[in-house]
């Protein structure tokens, strides 16, 4: 799949929110990148073999309070090469991508991984 399709099936998710899910990313930036920085695999904890589909990086909305101002907009990673890498059907990579984008905004609502496994998007 080509970075061009697949930056589109990100976006895609991102035009499918409902609007009142979509109000709250107004200081959030999603990004599509081949892999995982070795900066965020350290963030991670990942070992060798461990993949990272993609990542939450700011401040969750549970955790702002009034001294929440004039800062960089949070930014959800997404990681083409390693779901690409993990799932090869089309359908699989478009179930997959949604997967991660929901699972990403959720820890930008201040979700763990628990909750989001409970969710069924672990």
């Amino acid at each position: 799949m080509s970075p061009e399709r697949f930056e589109q099936l990100v976006g895609q998710v991102l035009a499918g929110l409902p609007p009142r899910i979509a109000g709250y990313l107004d200081n959030v930036t999603v990004q599509v990148a081949e892999e995982p920085s070795e900066a965020d695999r350290r963030r991670m904890r990942l070992r060798g073999g461990q993949t990272l589909f993609g990542l939450y990086v700011g401040v969750p909305l549970t955790e702002r309070d009034t001294r929440y101002t004039n800062v960089a907009p949070d930014r959800i990673m997404i990681y083409r090469g390693p779901i690409l890498r993990t799932f090869a059907a089309d359908a699989a990579v478009r179930e997959q991508i949604r997967k991660t984008v929901l699972h990403e905004i959720g820890h930008h609502f201040g979700l763990d991984e628990t909750d989001l496994e409970y969710a069924g998007y672990g």
